[in-house]
């Protein structure tokens, strides 16, 4: 009777061990995400330096989802925007799996907590999923599943879209989906287990198509890798092809309306535009370190990557040095083996139509140049294939974490000497790559025109606010103005992607609306800070243009460029401005009708 009771003890202390590494962990999680994104915890007037205008469009995003569940608004398309048209937004990142459910937090701390929660929340969420994926199910040891969590988490790459792409940094449901992937080949589940992959698909569809495109590609490649090279598997196969039918056709009906509204609804494009599309990986890139890494700075980054935002490789020698030898040391295990293919195939694939070294074109076509004008494929950004080999390498240093501990409790009496070198390996490769807080800078503060409602006897009667400039990539602050007003105040166009409706254009995206007259003879007063003249013709399409945007009052916040425009847009309309709650009004209504 002793000894059962003094196993159980000894169960029980493993097990309570077990949980407060668990909590540890997630922990430790925590204090990375806090560290990232610190400065904007610490100063709550400053937003992300390095991309203010996606930051805006977010927090717009943020208020949609907080309208669809307080008014139960049309949730995949938006009129609050691009007035007198609409935006589609299944076909932008409206994060409506994030935004709805956090429609709380919106309405009582506003759209920038949101906006700022969402993105630590969904570094810390990715880093726990695939903590207990790892941990549970891949791995099966906690020390090699919290390394492979942690890198990809917060790994250079996943640090360079925290500068305001929480969609992309939220990446928790795909450990989820390898999971519940991993689960189809239970005997006797396949009905039950079909669904709970088709309701995790479904949830990354609405966070992110892009990375859910990639994760079915990478599943795809190591499921073909096992039925190859694990032969008793096979006999699994009908349950697996079970569940995976049902987890396809569930998928397929709930999304099919939405996916009907992104491809062909209103405000639908045919693809990126040809600029875009250059997004490419500089090959020089893999071995460099990202400016937001320890041992990286923006001097030697700059033109590695085409902003801040798109340090999708980065890995430096060291790490790239480590992962070809895990591949090599761990060849004999298929998992691995896939996964190399994998992430090679992706590093190839994001290099784009041609390949550039060191910043320059090699003249070289990449694969891309044959795919990238395919259905579905003509809207993937090329560099971010790059993106995916953050959770290939994530995943090959917790298996080598983990054999590496199996060889350490196999040979006790080198124990010591396994676990130094494991650890000065994993030190000289990883500690480099270490993030340091995003760079950060103050706001401009809302005007008061628009946070004490004084827009509103303007925009009555579905009239819209015309800012100057217009909205577009360079300047989205109208977006973060209509989100504090819960969307309530509709702007003329905006940061957004929709179709290029001009003749020969052929539906490409476009990042704002086709530009119009108006809008372009603004962007050239913001540009070149001077006014050139205006003749009668400026005049009749400034005043149909302002027709066409169902403009109520044009308003003039803090600008660089604000002389200019203020002296513009008197010689465009004829109407003098009141300075009134920190903006420039001119009310247009007499010219609108």
């Amino acid at each position: 009777m002793g000894e059962p009771a003094d196993r159980s003890a000894g169960a029980g202390r493993f097990r309570s061990s077990g949980r407060w590494k668990d909590v540890a962990a997630v922990v430790s999680f925590a204090l990375l995400a806090f560290w990232v994104t610190a400065r904007m915890w610490w100063n709550p007037t400053h937003g992300i330096r390095d991309n203010k205008t996606d930051m805006a469009q977010f927090e717009w995003m943020m208020a949609h989802g907080a309208r669809v569940v307080t008014e139960f608004t049309y949730p995949f398309s938006s009129d609050r925007m691009n007035v007198p048209e609409s935006v589609n937004l299944m076909s932008n990142t409206s994060v409506l799996s994030v935004s709805v459910p956090m429609t709380p937090v919106t309405l009582l701390f506003g759209t920038r907590s949101a906006f700022l929660l969402f993105l630590t929340l969904g570094m810390i969420a990715t880093a726990t999923a695939w903590y207990l994926v790892l941990s549970r199910v891949l791995v099966g040891a906690r020390g090699p599943a919290w390394l492979g969590a942690a890198f990809c988490a917060y790994a250079p790459a996943m640090v360079s879209h925290a500068n305001a792409h929480p969609n992309i940094v939220s990446q928790y449901v795909v450990p989820l989906i390898v999971w519940r992937t991993v689960r189809l080949a239970e005997a006797g589940r396949w009905l039950r287990n079909g669904i709970l992959l088709a309701l995790v698909i479904v949830w990354q569809a609405f966070l992110n198509l892009e990375i859910l495109l990639m994760t079915a590609i990478g599943i795809g490649v190591v499921i073909v890798a096992l039925a190859l090279g694990r032969p008793e598997l096979r006999g699994r196969t009908r349950t697996f092809l079970a569940g995976l039918g049902v987890a396809a056709a569930v998928s397929a009906v709930l999304l099919a309306y939405p996916l009907y509204v992104q491809f062909f609804g209103p405000g639908a494009y045919n693809g990126l535009s040809w600029l875009i599309r250059g997004y490419s990986t500089d090959l020089a890139s893999f071995v460099a370190y990202a400016r937001e890494s320890l041992a990286g700075d923006a001097r030697s980054a700059a033109g590695l990557a085409k902003n801040p935002t798109e340090e999708n490789a980065f890995f430096g020698w060291p790490l790239v040095i480590l992962v070809a030898a895990l591949v090599w040391w761990l060849r004999r295990n298929v998992v691995v083996l896939a996964l190399a293919a994998l992430g090679l195939v992706f590093a190839v694939l994001s290099l784009g139509r041609e390949i550039r070294f060191d910043r320059e074109g090699t003249g070289i076509p990449g694969p891309w140049a044959v795919l990238e004008d395919l259905p579905v494929l003509h809207s993937v950004v090329p560099t971010r294939w790059a993106l995916a080999i953050t959770p290939i390498i994530g995943l090959l240093l917790a298996y080598g974490a983990a054999r590496a501990r199996e060889l350490a409790s196999r040979y006790p009496a080198q124990r010591s000497q396994i676990r130094f070198g494991t650890v000065t390996v994993l030190a000289m490769a990883l500690v480099p790559v270490l993030p340091t807080p995003l760079p950060t800078k103050r706001l401009e503060p809302t005007p008061e025109f628009v946070t004490s409602g004084a827009w509103r006897p303007y925009l009555a009667g579905g009239r819209s606010l015309v800012t100057l400039p217009l909205p577009d990539t360079e300047y989205a602050d109208p977006l973060r103005w209509s989100a504090q007003t819960r969307l309530e105040m509709p702007i003329a166009r905006g940061y957004f992607l929709g179709p290029d409706t001009r003749p020969g254009k052929d539906l490409v995206a476009l990042f704002s609306a086709p530009p119009r007259p108006t809008s372009s003879f603004f962007a050239e007063v913001r540009r070149s800070g001077e006014v050139p003249p205006v003749n009668e013709q400026d005049r009749r399409e400034a005043v149909a243009d302002l027709r066409y945007w169902r403009a109520g009052a044009v308003v003039l916040g803090p600008q660089e460029s604000a002389d200019a425009l203020r002296q513009a847009m008197t010689a465009l309309t004829g109407i003098e401005p009141v300075h009134t709650g920190g903006v420039w009004l001119w009310d247009v209504r007499p010219l609108t009708g």
